[in-house]
């Protein structure tokens, strides 16, 4: 592999909806141009960016997958990302590695959640966007019905480039609308060979209608383009694509390919155009970086070689034998094999030893990486994903990807009690790979939790978990911390006194308990007068009274919000000391606490739902069937849905993103936030007791 420069460089991230042909038109691309030496296919386990056994297994991307396609001149960094929205995370880094984007719509499926979610955030990014409609020789496609689908539901501002003859088994060849013939595949092409001839006479009116729609929609773009075009001057195949490409770099513009990648046929129109009309990473505007490790002050980024290296890291993946390997964009400057630089985030130098460009599970060693360009390199010892790579002289920290929020939380256990310190090392090892998994350790609850974007993201990560660290586990319902408190007034005595021949205990205190205000917490007050305790015991009561409190007096959560007063004691010259205070404290409070009408408190989440309208009053009977309460809705305008507040027992939410999936077609999203405590309802609080004392007694046995 030659060595590419900025201005020859194309990065394209491909996304869309899982099943909708990226794997495999990534694999054709880069089969079609030379680059990899064979065409691979999902269904058989040998695509080219589809190679982690989870994958293979699964038959749909799991993690974001790098490959080259050399075309024309150019190297095109092909990024495939995952297009099931458990696994959106990767599809984000994707695009932030990206100067551009490749959306593929299934000939047969159509736009799909997935699509839709992937373009907006295309469109968010500024990203100049292309579409494909893939799998053209299925059963059932039709190229009509996903153009109409990609206007209704994604943008008006689509236009065809190609039309496809025939369809499912027909489909033998497509219409070029910039070159205004025909190109026929040859039958059993490997790489996509085709014949050029005039426009069939059965294809004439079809091809006249969208290419008068194209060259329009062309001509609308510029005011003299526009203004000659109506004086019924010829606009130029070079005029349309110089006009088309600074149209896609606007937004305003999307051109439609078609193909099916595993035929080969169309890809290597997908690959020219990729080339014509992508901008490369020079062209791309400046970033914008943080001087050095801790300041404010903010920089340009520049894609030229003789500007300070900068580079990202947009992805870290682990190998067995072979450790992390850190995927990075490379911003401004070049990059030699076994150059030191520095990770201005986490203050640490690096050496970038096998520097390699990625295609597929294969590392191709290169010497040099110029401005612009993605390569990988494994072994660093302290860097990870969103960190940025630059130089000692000029450091720099580029701003980070935003991952999605986890939506899904389990409790996760070890199935062999030997393995826990293992499974927390895996656990956290998963995290680096991948920071949409999260995992943390509840103290309240006494168990570590796991936290993903949905079902499937977590049951593969603990397929990774077993797979790469030897850990098999298992996951349950997490356990909801809820909390006691105290609705009554009362007081009463603890008295320890304990005599075995010898020295024996003795402590003896009287205490006051009140309900405090919601979220003040513990209030302890001292009021012995006359010396009743001795001073130096009164601290032993206060601790005795806080580890009777956390064992709680209902169902064993914790009481909070509630004030103690202790007011009168007595002692005993030789046999009091502070463990015999303590035990006081501890007799006082459960003798007391009986009598102060002991409620159960409930964690609240607040959430924030947006959803398509039509689906409004079905996810608000769903949250009423939660207990939830709705704060109010919004109108978001520009067709962007509705907006749902509402207060939500977090008890009640356990898998909730997957009924919200469900009931939206996959496009209802929410955030979630801890809201407080609110006293749980009287039925639903007996169950909770119920169920506590079960767990007690089974603990007993």
């Amino acid at each position: 592999m030659r060595e590419y420069r900025s201005e020859e460089i194309r990065n394209v991230a491909v996304v869309g909806h899982g099943g909708s042909g990226k794997t495999t038109l990534v694999d054709a691309l880069a089969f079609v141009s030379g680059s990899s030496k064979r065409h691979g296919s999902v269904r058989d386990g040998t695509a080219l960016t589809d190679f982690t056994p989870e994958e293979i297994d699964h038959k749909y991307s799991i993690s974001l997958g790098c490959a080259v396609a050399e075309w024309e001149g150019a190297k095109v960094n092909l990024i495939d990302v995952p297009g099931y929205l458990d696994f959106q995370g990767d599809a984000i880094a994707g695009l932030a590695a990206a100067d551009g984007a490749l959306v593929v719509v299934s000939a047969t499926a159509g736009v799909e959640v997935g699509t839709e979610r992937m373009f907006r955030e295309a469109l968010m990014r500024k990203d100049p966007v292309l579409f494909a409609v893939s799998m053209m020789d299925k059963e059932t496609a039709s190229f009509d019905r996903a153009y109409e689908q990609i206007k209704s539901r994604l943008t008006q501002r689509v236009i065809p480039v190609e039309i496809p003859i025939g369809e499912g088994s027909a489909f033998r060849g497509v219409l070029n609308l910039f070159s205004k013939n025909a190109h026929i595949y040859k039958k059993g092409t490997k790489s996509g060979e085709y014949e050029e001839t005039a426009v069939p006479d059965d294809q004439r009116s079809r091809f006249d209608r969208y290419y008068q729609e194209l060259i329009e929609t062309i001509a609308a773009t510029d005011d003299a383009m526009l203004e000659r075009y109506l004086e019924g001057a010829e606009i130029t195949r070079e005029e349309a694509l110089g006009a088309m490409k600074e149209a896609m770099k606007q937004g305003t513009l999307f051109p439609l390919f078609c193909c099916s990648a595993e035929l080969t046929y169309g890809t290597r129109a997908v690959l020219s155009k990729l080339v014509e009309l992508m901008p490369s990473a020079y062209e791309m505007e400046e970033l914008h970086a943080f001087h050095g490790a801790e300041g404010t002050k903010t920089v340009e980024i520049h894609a030229t070689d003789d500007a300070p290296f900068a580079a990202f890291v947009f992805k870290t993946h682990s190998e067995p034998h072979v450790g992390d390997v850190s995927f990075f964009r490379i911003l401004s400057g070049a990059i030699v094999n076994g150059q030191e630089v520095y990770n201005a985030t986490r203050d640490t130098v690096e050496k970038m030893n096998h520097l390699s460009v990625a295609q597929g599970k294969e590392r191709i060693e290169v010497p040099r990486l110029h401005a612009g360009d993605v390569g990988c390199v494994a072994k660093l010892r302290n860097t990870h994903t969103n960190d940025t790579l630059s130089t000692r002289e000029h450091p720099v920290r580029l701003p980070q990807i935003e991952f999605p929020e986890p939506l899904v939380t389990f409790a996760v256990h070890a199935s062999a009690r030997s393995d826990e310190e293992k499974l927390q090392q895996g656990l956290h090892r998963l995290h680096d790979e991948d920071p949409t998994f999260e995992t943390h350790y509840n103290p309240e609850t006494h168990e570590t939790v796991v936290s993903g974007l949905g079902e499937r993201h977590l049951d593969v990560a603990l397929s990774r978990l077993r797979r790469k660290y030897g850990v098999s586990a298992e996951l349950t319902r997490p356990k909801v911390a809820y909390r006691e408190t105290l609705t009554a007034k009362a007081e009463g005595q603890g008295r320890h006194k304990k005599q075995s021949g010898g020295r024996g205990q003795f402590g003896d205190c009287w205490v006051r308990i009140k309900p405090s205000t919601r979220g003040q917490g513990y209030v302890f007050k001292d009021e012995i007068v006359g010396g009743s305790i001795p001073s130096k015991f009164i601290p032993a009561v206060d601790r005795g009274i806080q580890e009777a409190a956390a064992r709680g007096v209902l169902a064993g959560y914790p009481v909070v919000d509630f004030t103690v007063e202790l007011f009168d004691g007595s002692y005993h010259s030789v046999d009091s000391n502070e463990m015999s205070f303590k035990m006081a404290g501890i007799l006082a409070f459960k003798t007391v606490a009986q009598k102060c009408r002991a409620v159960l408190l409930e964690p609240l989440d607040e959430l924030e739902i947006t959803i398509p309208e039509q689906y409004l009053g079905d996810v608000m009977g769903d949250i009423s069937g939660r207990r939830g309460q709705i704060l109010g809705t919004d109108s978001l305008g520009d067709g962007r849905g509705t907006r749902v507040r509402a207060v939500v027992p977090q008890a009640e939410l356990h898998l909730y993103a997957t009924e919200l999936f469900s009931l939206t077609q996959g496009r209802g999203t929410f955030r979630r936030r801890f809201k407080g405590y609110e006293q749980v309802p009287g039925d639903a609080a007996q169950r909770v007791i119920d169920e506590a004392a079960k767990a007690q007694e089974l603990a007993e046995v």
